[in-house]
């Protein structure tokens, strides 16, 4: 489906999701595919990074997640330490994510010779792989800080031959994210697979960004290449603190919230009313 969108050149729209609220209405606006990122540990759970986020965890998720979708795909972020002990291992949690957590694909950071063996492995075994390249935010305790990457062309021809093997390895698209957007169109004019990117200008195949910084669901420090397109954190605060100032002044509940003992035809009370 992704690939063809490319070879029409029908732009690919792609979201993070967490939950079944969340997944329900992003599936509904008809976005084409739902990553359920490591994203999570710092969104969600309150990380100051994705490193610390589990498989478990991840399962959890994209369990949530899956049982609202009905039309896009469902792809599992694979996280930090999922894949980096064993072939047997890697290949058991990819398939958590497909069997246990009913996603349609998994996505894996990196291009490193080893990871490439994985993730030929991971395709033989008939899972899907979704890549990803550029900024690797699991790489962040080597990287030292988030920044972009392919400033210089060694670092640049880097990334183009990353995702070239990846394409070769087997995977059905490549996420770009904090590249160079001029860097993102030779790699999407060079790959038949889509390209997917997140800070990586408009020249790519598709686009993705995370749920929470898309509606303002965050009040922290977010990167250049988000749009805020609402400001759920203030919507959100503003009907809390609401509720809070009714609760103490006694506005909150009123008769029309609360329930009465009705009497029957016999003039006793009836039991068991419906909320």
């Amino acid at each position: 489906m992704l690939r063809k969108k490319k070879e029409a050149g029908e732009p690919i729209v792609a979201l993070t999701a967490y939950d079944y609220p969340v997944a329900k209405i992003v599936d509904a606006a008809g976005v084409d595919l739902i990553l359920v990122g490591d994203s999570l540990g710092m969104v969600v759970l309150g990380h100051p990074t994705t490193v610390p986020v589990t498989m478990d965890e991840m399962i959890h998720h994209t369990q949530a997640v899956t049982r609202a979708v009905k039309r896009a795909m469902v792809v599992g972020d694979m996280p930090y330490g999922s894949f980096h002990l064993s072939e047997e291992q890697t290949l058991a949690n990819a398939l958590r994510f497909i069997k246990d957590a009913g996603a349609g694909a998994v996505k894996i950071e990196g291009a490193s010779a080893r990871r490439l063996h994985l993730i030929e492995s991971m395709v033989e075994a008939e899972i899907p792989v979704m890549g990803h390249v550029g900024l690797t935010p699991q790489s962040i305790k080597h990287l030292g800080r988030f920044k972009m990457a392919g400033k210089t062309d060694a670092e640049a021809e880097l990334i183009l031959q990353s995702a070239v093997q990846l394409e070769q390895a087997g995977v059905f698209a490549v996420i770009l994210e904090c590249i160079p957007m001029e860097l993102a169109g030779i790699v999407t004019n060079r790959l038949t697979v889509p390209t997917i990117g997140i800070g990586a200008g408009p020249h790519c195949d598709g686009q993705i960004l995370v749920f929470h910084d898309l509606v303002g669901f965050n009040n922290g420090y977010l990167p250049k290449f988000v749009k805020k397109y609402a400001d759920l954190q203030t919507v959100l605060s503003e009907a809390v603190g609401g509720y809070a100032a009714d609760v103490r002044e006694g506005r909150f509940p009123e008769e029309i919230h609360s329930y009465h003992r009705k009497k029957n035809e016999n003039g006793e009370k009836k039991e068991g009313q419906d909320l």
